[in-house]
């Protein structure tokens, strides 16, 4: 019974999240999230754009850690492969990707905080469902055979993918310029042939994938949180852009997020 209510508890909060993500999603089509390209004064307080971004991804990194440690299932292969892609991710955006940040932007402390806050519940989420609520109530679910599915095998082909068109689109636009050079450039590598946020289309393709190959409505609830996130803040880059190089975005059709067709 203990374990019933526990699930219980859990899809409800799956659902919770779920809507608070639509509510993110309708909001950021109003009012632009102050960091990156879209900050200003009126967000108030900032700090260094490299420390909030490592304060703001360790903690997904670490509960997700944490709850896999915890795990008497944490050796099996498909737990430990669940592991090793989603932290894969979050090691490289928490502790290489910050390295590789130029310039000395700032990040807002509220929207710092909202990031850990996310951070810690999708840790949470993410690490319960797979190493411990699972292998308690569904043990037939994630056996070794998991790892030949059509889910697995298909969404880790996606998720690897998308980590690495992120990559890529993030090392297009760190090398837009040179050094002492203020400038802006429209982004024209890689999958920026086709969107204006190419490393937002990586991310939500990635966590696409990671879905897929957990087959879980605990994924579900990551990807479908990204996209309420990204494709609002994806458009609003694209605004931006358009507004800057006007004849190139006439000449090369370019879309948001999710080429030729958003």
């Amino acid at each position: 019974m203990e374990h019933l209510s526990s699930i219980e508890f859990f899809y409800n909060f799956l659902f919770v999240m779920a809507l608070v993500g639509f509510v993110v999603f309708v909001s950021l089509y109003f009012v632009d999230a102050g960091y990156g390209k879209m900050r200003t004064e009126k967000w108030g307080p900032a700090i260094n754009n490299k420390i909030g971004w490592l304060l703001m991804e360790v903690p997904v990194f670490v509960v997700v850690l944490y709850l896999w440690g915890l795990s008497p299932v944490r050796w099996q292969v498909p737990y430990l492969l669940f592991f090793l892609l989603f932290e894969m991710h979050y090691f490289q955006r928490s502790f290489i990707f910050p390295l590789l940040m130029r310039g000395n932007s700032k990040m807002p402390i509220v929207i710092m905080g909202l990031s850990v806050l996310w951070n810690l519940i999708n840790g949470y989420v993410q690490g319960y469902w797979l190493f411990h609520i699972a292998p308690a109530l569904m043990p037939d679910l994630y056996t070794p055979d998991w790892i030949t599915t059509p889910q697995f095998i298909a969404g880790t082909v996606i998720f690897i993918t998308g980590f690495i068109i992120n990559l890529h689109s993030d090392h297009v636009i760190r090398n837009l310029r040179q050094p002492g050079d203020t400038n802006h450039y429209l982004p024209k590598k890689g999958m920026y042939k086709y969107v204006t946020s190419a490393n937002y289309f990586g991310e939500i393709t990635e966590w696409l994938g990671f879905a897929i190959l957990t087959w879980s409505w605990a994924g579900a609830l990551f990807f479908w949180f990204s996209c309420c996130n990204l494709v609002p803040r994806a458009n609003s880059i694209y605004l931006r852009y358009e507004k800057e190089f006007p004849d190139e975005f006439d000449r090369r059709k370019l879309k948001r997020i999710i080429p030729f067709i958003y």
